[in-house]
């Protein structure tokens, strides 16, 4: 595949970062996750969201110190010609990633040297059509340590240790609580739980990552299938009470948890909101749906 790298397209194998790279020994860079999907009838791939994204890259990157060095014009432009340029007809997450450039030792954000990549891929994973998850013994960073409100790589070794404790103990992903136990996120996910009818989800000051197909949930439930959504703070309790929850993430898309630590959550089977939700969005992101079009750039 080729790579976009700080202005250019190369060959993956080309593209290289050193070992003495401050984004590599500490983690000092920020990324976003943005999904592409392929319309088989329409012979059609489109980019969901991309401007939406894009934003919220520049936006973590003010908040890291991290400049990035594009506008989200042309980041916009540069995506869609990479797509192009490896004709991309399935689809596929796309990964733009911007790291502290220099190789120095001290740990600091302040230099003004940032480099920019984006790059391709086939999901690595398949999830099985409804989850098994547990409440993870480690707890979601919070604002006042590395904000989870960006997406800062360093902040993802605490995704990485919930996710592997997860399955370490036969589970399929965790759910994060917050240091005062309110219920966070998972791991690259975002949660609702469905009880009485109505969406309750974590709000932002909950150390929850802002998530656009969050925001895009919110949006169908409302205007779609006239249900109220609340943005509150959830006790781990509620969870094992819900009539249904389910999480949301550009990667994983909808995805029903029908077990959280081993109780059964509603009837033990997606529930019928979810099903809705998740059949309306997979509509919504394949440019079948006329009422949210403009979210979708067509590369074709």
């Amino acid at each position: 595949m080729y790579i976009f790298d700080q202005g250019r397209f190369l060959r993956e194998p080309e593209v290289s970062v050193s070992v003495r790279n401050k984004g590599l020994n500490y983690g000092l860079g920020c990324f976003e996750g943005i999904r592409a999907f392929w319309n088989s009838s329409q012979n059609q791939l489109y980019l969901f969201r991309l401007f939406d994204h894009y934003e919220r890259f520049r936006e973590s990157g003010k908040s890291l110190h991290l400049n990035i060095p594009y506008t989200t014009d042309q980041l916009i432009q540069w995506t869609i010609q990479l797509v192009k340029i490896n004709a991309v007809r399935e689809d596929v997450y796309i990964r733009p990633i911007c790291i502290k450039g220099e190789d120095t030792l001290r740990p600091d954000l302040l230099s003004p040297y940032n480099r920019l990549f984006i790059y391709l891929t086939r999901l690595d994973y398949i999830p099985k059509p409804a989850l098994h998850v547990c409440v993870s013994s480690w707890t979601r960073i919070g604002s006042n340590m590395i904000p989870p409100q960006t997406k800062p790589i360093g902040g993802y070794l605490n995704s990485g240790l919930a996710t592997s404790e997860a399955r370490l103990n036969g589970f399929d992903e965790a759910i994060l609580l917050t240091k005062e136990g309110k219920v966070s996120e998972g791991p690259g996910e975002n949660i609702f739980i469905i009880k009485n009818k109505q969406l309750c989800t974590p709000p932002v000051s909950d150390d929850i990552l802002s998530g656009i197909t969050r925001d895009t949930v919110m949006q169908i439930a409302q205007k779609e299938l006239n249900l109220s959504v609340i943005e509150r703070s959830l006790a781990r309790t509620e969870l094992y009470s819900a009539d249904e929850v389910f999480f949301t993430g550009t990667a994983i898309g909808i995805k029903p948890i029908i077990q959280i630590d081993r109780r059964i959550i509603g009837t033990g089977r997606e529930g019928g909101i979810t099903r809705e939700i998740r059949s309306r969005y997979d509509q919504i992101v394949r440019g079948s749906n006329q009422g949210y079009l403009g979210y979708c750039t067509p590369v074709y």
